[in-house]
């Protein structure tokens, strides 16, 4: 057998698991194009490691390479399709630090939604109560930029205050509350919007002017000019600076603060939290344990008053 066509049945039986798999079969796509498409006994140690190396420095980019590549020869071990795992034994450490999401601070959310008029003038195809409403969407409701763009008429339920999130990133669907000041933005920005746009159940929540679905590539391409605008940027790089999508997690850490300085118990609070932001798996969400100073900092005084409290018993 082909080595393409093992990545084929491999992508297909995990994609049966109910798992969407892009972001593995093309990693997988890009193995099979540098070692050659030959039978899958021909892949050399050297070759694969070539290709989990590439150029540069080694990153995390690396491990997600490793990994997938470990998938699929255990998937061919196990039926008999490959005897020999041409995989280094060693998995190489990062020589780079991990990417981190830039936390916003309160100041610099305001900045931002104060630079959308100037960022929206000219001729940029969003208007600035959809863009406006966009940001406060993600940052409010905590979703994820491919989610609030896939909002219809029809997940945005006023009444209740809830917007349902349909099938996204692991194929969930989820209902997400708002609060009372997301629900009064939505609600204006929804009653604007309706009187010049389709209001069909399935239509687009987020739109262009011409009432199409607004685009993520369109939306990016905003927000890097309004980051301009409000002066919102870090050193390292454009890599390093702040994405739309940080304003998800912005909102995480911002929740977790706002609990430790309430004294709230965060051990029953934080399957809620993966819950409301729609995390297979906590440690996705426990991860913003270790994201900001403010948070660490909150943590320690939790901690110097519970050593205090000890030693008065």
């Amino acid at each position: 057998m082909n080595l393409s066509m093992l990545v084929c049945q491999y992508v297909a039986h995990q994609r049966s698991l109910g798992k969407r798999f892009q972001t593995e079969e093309a990693l997988l796509r890009a193995f099979c194009k540098a070692v050659g498409d030959g039978p899958i006994a021909s892949v050399k140690p050297q070759a694969v490691l070539a290709y989990l190396n590439g150029v540069g420095p080694v990153t995390e980019y690396w491990a997600r390479k490793h990994r997938a590549l470990s998938g699929l020869y255990r998937f061919a071990t196990a039926r008999g399709l490959a005897s020999v795992v041409p995989l280094p034994r060693m998995v190489a450490r990062p020589t780079v630090p991990p990417f981190v999401p830039y936390i916003y601070a309160e100041a610099e959310l305001k900045r931002l939604l104060d630079a959308v008029p100037a960022a929206c003038a000219g001729r940029v195809p969003i208007d600035e109560h959809v863009f406006r409403t966009l940001l406060l969407v993600l940052y409010g409701a905590g979703l994820r930029l491919s989610e609030a763009l896939a909002l219809t008429i029809g997940d945005v339920d006023l009444p209740d205050a809830i917007l349902r999130i349909g099938p996204t990133k692991f194929y969930k669907t989820r209902i997400v509350p708002m609060g009372k000041d997301l629900t009064r933005v939505v609600a204006e920005y929804a009653a604007q919007r309706n009187q010049r746009h389709c209001v069909a159940t399935e239509a687009p929540f987020f739109c262009f002017d011409d009432g199409t679905r607004l685009s993520k590539t369109a939306a990016q391409r905003a927000f890097r000019r309004l980051r301009s605008h409000a002066g919102v940027q870090c050193a390292g790089g454009a890599r390093r600076q702040p994405r739309l999508h940080d304003l998800r997690h912005a909102a995480a850490v911002h929740r977790l603060i706002a609990w430790y300085r309430t004294g709230a118990d965060l051990h029953q609070l934080l399957p809620k939290l993966a819950t409301y932001l729609g995390h297979v798996d906590l440690s996705a969400t426990q991860r913003y344990l270790t994201l900001t100073p403010a948070l660490l900092e909150q943590a320690s005084l939790r901690f110097e008053r519970f050593a205090m409290e000890a030693d008065h018993d």
